[in-house]
């Protein structure tokens, strides 16, 4: 079975969702759909209510990436989370590290070094935290403009 979504275009999340509530689900109750995108979601979401499956319960939909045009359909119930991976502490991050090996020193970490197949990379990841209504305004609270659309 196919398990992804071709080229990650959300004209082919929305087809291929099509095809398996039509094949699946017609008398089904759908309880809910694991998008790996914000992208995506928003096409199965799409889909979801062209089928008529968003009564009497939407079912729960996820998606990752906290893009913009996700935000308003999670404070509305539509799309129930996205993950937000805060790119200022990530820079944040980066930056020391590389503060660090330029005055000759090794970069802090927290996990073993990645190799990407030429060198292994000190690395030093940061949690993704879920977000969802109830916690969006703290979430976004370093970024304006997705905490713009929250409080929307």
């Amino acid at each position: 079975a196919q398990t992804q979504t071709t080229g990650w275009l959300a004209a082919n999340a929305q087809t291929r969702m099509d095809t398996l509530l039509a094949g699946n689900y017609s008398s089904t109750v759908l309880n809910g759909v694991l998008s790996p995108n914000d992208t995506l979601g928003r096409a199965i979401i799409t889909s979801i209510k062209a089928a008529g499956k968003a009564t009497p319960v939407m079912p729960v939909v996820t998606g990752q990436d906290s893009e913009a045009a996700s935000i308003p359909l999670i404070m509305s119930g539509e799309q129930y989370s996205t993950i937000n991976k805060d790119t200022t502490k990530l820079v944040a991050q980066a930056v020391a590290m590389v503060k660090e090996l330029a005055a000759g020193k090794k970069a802090t970490t927290n996990s073993d070094a990645t190799d990407n197949g030429s060198v292994k990379v000190p690395t030093y990841y940061l949690p993704p935290e879920l977000v969802t209504k109830d916690n969006a305004a703290k979430s976004y609270a370093s970024n304006p403009t997705l905490l713009a659309l929250v409080n929307k």
